[in-house]
């Protein structure tokens, strides 16, 4: 159900804003918020202002408008993710603990990446729970509207805009192919990943691919340093993103109760005594 947004022109984020209409007509009509404004605000292309998002954002849960066709690119997206990792035999020469470590720590920022690289934009739409008092002004059935509700608990909208704009920042500075590459190796063989047991091997990768992408950047945008911060500024962002988000927003109408973690060992053939 869509949530009212408020215009921003009255400054205040929407639990602090009030109408002149009365409770009895806010609770009847919430439904009825404006579709345009939410897509306005939250769907499209979003650039930060340099104020502070309110603190209700974190608490606004989210699901995608058009789930059949997004879920099947963000699958894509996926399984060509899956490949690029399962063709690096560096990866395999790693101790099945160290692979097990490296995907479940990484896969959520090369999902991103991937989703990037292939120009996957969404469009969200906002869920909410009826009130109590709605309900029973309604007549509608509790368990019904809580077996409902609890089909789809949607994801952080806080977590979706961090991607979203993250999105956007890589098409801004249109990054190339070997661009994109470079930087999967650099996100995939994190040395920040301290319990690793072949952690120095896996910071030579984690280098090898740093450099490999500077030499490219040098040579290719005539030496141009601040590109390269740049693009190192954005894999750092991408370490942020929320995994729990993205399952819940792209792959939780797909597996239901499976996860993601299990699906990516299974299909890289990592076979951990607990699985």
């Amino acid at each position: 159900m869509a949530a009212e947004i408020p215009a921003e022109k009255f400054g205040k984020c929407r639990c602090e804003t009030h109408h002149a209409k009365s409770i009895l007509y806010q609770i009847l009509n919430q439904e009825r918020g404006s579709e345009t404004q939410w897509d306005r605000q939250y769907c499209r292309p979003h650039r930060s202002t340099g104020s502070k998002s309110c603190s209700c954002t974190d608490r606004r849960r989210v699901v995608l408008k058009t789930p059949e066709d997004t879920c099947r690119r963000a699958s894509e997206v996926l399984v060509k993710t899956l490949t690029f990792i399962r063709n690096l035999p560096s990866f395999y020469h790693l101790p099945w603990e160290d692979q097990v470590v490296l995907v479940q720590q990484n896969w959520a920022p090369l999902f991103v990446l991937g989703m990037a690289q292939e120009g996957v934009d969404f469009d969200l739409r906002e869920i909410s729970a009826p009130s109590l008092l709605k309900k029973i002004l309604l007549n509608q059935s509790l368990t019904a509207s809580n077996e409902l509700g609890s089909s789809s608990l949607g994801a952080s909208l806080a977590e979706v805009q961090k991607m979203k704009n993250l999105l956007w920042k890589f098409w801004d500075l249109d990054i190339s192919a070997k661009e994109y590459a470079y930087l999967k190796g650099i996100i995939l063989f994190n040395s920040g990943c301290h319990v690793l047991k072949y952690l120095p091997y896996v910071q030579t990768l984690q280098q090898e691919a740093q450099q490999a992408l500077m030499e490219f950047i040098s040579t290719v945008f005539h030496r141009n340093r601040g590109r390269f911060a740049w693009v190192l500024q954005l894999i750092a962002s991408l370490r942020d993103i929320d995994a729990d988000a993205i399952e819940e927003l792209f792959f939780r109408p797909i597996l239901g109760e499976a996860t993601v973690n299990v699906l990516l060992l299974e299909t890289l053939y990592i076979k951990p005594d607990w699985l």
